[in-house]
């Protein structure tokens, strides 16, 4: 009963998630190229938040649980179990304060209404995951760019969604770049919950009647040995992953 109410309430998800999508293109356009970097800043934060409530169409539940006083004078490096592309709107909205910027892959540097727009003109970087030197320079490039403008980099890890909310195993090497890169930041590692299962069917339809979860721990300084400091950061984020 539950997947046939999800074919039902999917196509109604969608046309009113393309309608977001379309519906801020121009105006981050405008705020972009018009007013300046704040503005287009909230129009992305704004949108991401109406994405969110999109999801409440699919009696999709959110909690955002963050404790901690996270400095704005000094840039943070945000890293995430990831389990689909639900993890990203409540990373922007709940730490919009943070101006978070993201490592993508290169497909969605277009193509995608606002999506594409955002990545390619609000500091994010887009990496070609068959080209390792293109992907560490553009790495370097976002924690120069954190480090220089005291904002946030979201790194997922993993390289990859898990299917099933399984962690995988981090993959070093981003991480270490950006924290070379940008030497000053804080590490906030944040354990994602259920977002998983608005795909358990796939992509079509779409999971419904979840409650996704977000944990953000404790900042962490970092230390000298990255080898073991990356180790205690992935423990941290599995700690709280259910």
């Amino acid at each position: 009963m539950q997947k046939v109410l999800a074919y039902i309430l999917t196509p109604i998800f969608i046309f009113f998630f393309g309608l977001i999508l379309l519906v801020f293109h121009p105006i981050q356009m405008f705020c972009h190229k018009l007013i300046g970097y704040k503005a287009h800043g909230f129009s992305v934060a704004l949108m991401n938040r109406c994405l969110m409530l999109c999801t409440n169409l699919l009696g999709t539940s959110y909690s955002f649980k963050n404790n901690n006083n996270l400095p704005t004078d000094r840039p943070l490096i945000i890293v995430a179990n990831h389990q689909s592309m639900f993890d990203i709107p409540p990373i922007i909205w709940h730490m919009r304060k943070h101006h978070p910027k993201f490592v993508s892959k290169q497909e969605l540097g277009k193509g995608i209404p606002s999506v594409s727009y955002n990545l390619r003109h609000a500091g994010s970087v887009l990496i070609d995951r068959n080209n390792n030197k293109q992907a560490l320079r553009e790495i370097a490039k976002l924690g120069q760019y954190i480090e220089k403008h005291k904002r946030s980099a979201v790194i997922f890890p993993e390289g990859t969604r898990s299917r099933d909310g399984q962690p995988q195993n981090f993959r070093p090497t981003g991480l270490k770049i950006l924290m070379k890169t940008a030497p000053s930041a804080l590490i906030v590692p944040i354990s994602i919950n259920n977002s998983w299962k608005l795909l358990r069917y796939g992509k079509f339809p779409m999971g419904i009647g979840n409650h996704l979860k977000f944990k953000v721990h404790p900042p962490l300084e970092r230390s000298e040995d990255l080898d073991d400091f990356i180790i205690q950061i992935e423990r941290k984020v599995v700690s709280s992953i259910e």
